[in-house]
């Protein structure tokens, strides 16, 4: 591959554009959310309360309704998922989280549009889908409009 100039420029600004996202708001407060869940010993017990009961989950739904543990097993499960989700500084961290990857996808599709209106940039939101006349993997058979 021959190196151009503007190869270079366009990895100089892809190296800017990083440094931007890397010092943002929204990437400060996601790495401060996530140091403070990483030294918060309450939120450390839910998690690790949560993956253990996850491994006996998901032994449960091998065997769905037939496993003898089904029904005692999932609402132990529903309740320590719900814990972990009000905990707040988990929420904190999961909001901070969703935060940087609302600005990820924005960045993502504001630079595929640059490139072509017809490029689709899988972001996994309905909301940034919509500029194409599918999102992406509809199942619809073509009924939306999409060449599928």
């Amino acid at each position: 591959m021959l190196t151009t100039m503007r190869t270079i420029e366009l990895l100089d600004e892809s190296d800017a554009l990083a440094n931007m996202v890397l010092h943002s708001d929204v990437a400060e407060h996601y790495r401060e959310c996530l140091n403070r869940l990483n030294k918060d010993t309450e939120a450390q017990k839910l998690i690790a309360e949560f993956g253990k009961m996850k491994e006996q989950y998901e032994d449960v739904q091998r065997f769905g309704k037939y496993h003898p543990d089904y029904k005692s097993i999932t609402k132990q499960m529903r309740d320590i998922k719900r814990s972990v989700d009000l905990q707040h500084t988990i929420a904190a961290f999961k909001k901070a989280e969703n935060e940087l990857q609302k600005l990820l996808d924005e960045i993502s599709v504001i630079i595929g549009q640059s490139v072509s209106e017809h490029i689709k940039v899988p972001t996994g939101n309905p909301f940034f889908d919509t500029g194409s006349s599918c999102g992406g993997g509809c199942g619809a058979g073509g009924s939306c409009g999409c060449s599928a």
